[in-house]
């Protein structure tokens, strides 16, 4: 019997990696593992990469437990977690962060409280791209007004649903799937997806290896805490996860000038120039206590989330990492990134991934 999965990955090995080799001179990659995953899409002009990152890591779970080709609803996500974030915003008085930003444990949270639904249910979008400037806008002034008033109204979030319901469509309370209904508690259930069985894991040395703590950055609103241990471990677990099928949600910092999506390339040379991208340099090495500097002094900041779906090699041996993007299929990678080992080690943040990898020996090694 023909094995279809397994044609269609031999395909897109052909297709979509041996071409690069040409466009981008000796980037020449080898895939060594790929985890099954959805279409890249676009976050259009919002700051949703979290959610579209960790939708596409749960849905890359259904392909592997029940190889089925789920597309989720990002923006229903979206819209539980603004609601989220504007109940902590009221009730800290206005003294806590509400913006369109969040993290990975933000999605899984909202989906154990309100559960999942497909696209095609929900999409969220009105026009031709995501954009959330204006409801944003409209969100924010509404919250900042009741704050300034210093008098709550009872119905205030049956007013914040409208404002929503206007920009990204009416709540749902019910969907039907294969003729059959569900709400989307029920649904996520159906689906057989538990988001407490994924653990937050980050690296760095203010506190100590080992610990959980609540990590300090500005997106992480809901003060969800995260293991800490050394990055050289992080890494492995990252590793051991992609090997074995599973993927991966990367938060960490693209601001840095060997981050370029459009070249489909995130890489980080000792002595950065433009030729970088056309042709390997020799990359830097990172150590934990270059991570806690650039931590520090926001050199690395929490910009983006994406989905981490596998491991390649390059011509000359160095080790990167396939991450695919919320950004469209730009770029002749079509919408996925390659990252070098160098700059995972020295941008990421943080990590999110299945709690079955962690082992309870050995943390502070």
């Amino acid at each position: 019997m023909l094995d279809l999965r397994a044609l269609f990955y031999f395909l897109f090995t052909i297709l979509f990696f041996l071409p690069l080799s040409t466009i981008y001179g000796q980037y020449d990659f080898k895939v060594i593992h790929q985890v099954d995953n959805t279409p890249v899409k676009s976050q259009g002009k919002t700051g949703t990469c979290w959610s579209f990152a960790t939708v596409s890591f749960l849905e890359s779970e259904l392909l592997r437990k029940r190889e089925e080709n789920a597309d989720l609803s990002e923006m229903w996500i979206v819209r539980n977690v603004y609601k989220d974030k504007a109940r902590n915003y009221i009730l800290r008085q206005g003294k806590a962060n509400f913006s369109e930003g969040a993290l990975a444990h933000d999605m899984l949270n909202a989906a154990n409280r309100v559960g999942v639904v497909p696209e095609n249910v929900y999409s969220g979008m009105k026009t031709d791209e995501h954009n959330h400037k204006e409801m944003f806008n409209d969100l924010k002034t509404y919250l900042d007004t009741i704050i300034a008033r210093m008098e709550v109204p009872q119905n205030w979030e049956m007013q914040f649903d409208s404002i929503i319901d206007n920009h990204l469509g009416i709540r749902i309370d019910e969907v039907l799937v294969d003729e059959k209904k569900f709400t989307a508690p029920d649904y996520m259930d159906h689906l057989g997806l538990v988001p407490d069985h994924y653990v937050n894991i980050t690296s760095y040395t203010h506190h100590p290896f080992g610990s959980e703590f609540v990590l300090e950055i500005p997106d992480n609103y809901s003060n969800q805490s995260y293991l800490n241990m050394p990055i050289e471990r992080l890494e492995s677990l990252v590793d051991k996860a992609l090997t074995e099928g599973h993927s991966v949600v990367w938060d960490g910092d693209v601001s840095e000038k060997g981050f370029a999506a459009k070249r489909g390339l995130a890489i980080n040379p000792i002595e950065f120039s433009e030729s970088c991208f056309d042709k390997p340099c020799a990359e830097k090495e990172v150590s934990q206590e270059d991570r806690q500097m650039a931590f520090e002094t926001y050199s690395t900041t929490d910009d983006h989330l994406m989905h981490m779906v596998g491991i390649a090699e390059s011509e000359n041996g160095e080790k990167f990492y396939i991450i695919k993007n919320s950004w469209g299929e730009i770029s002749d990678y079509k919408g996925y990134i390659m990252m070098s080992r160098s700059y995972f080690l020295a941008q990421t943040v943080a990590v999110t991934l299945n709690a079955s990898f962690l082992e309870k020996e050995n943390m502070n090694e």
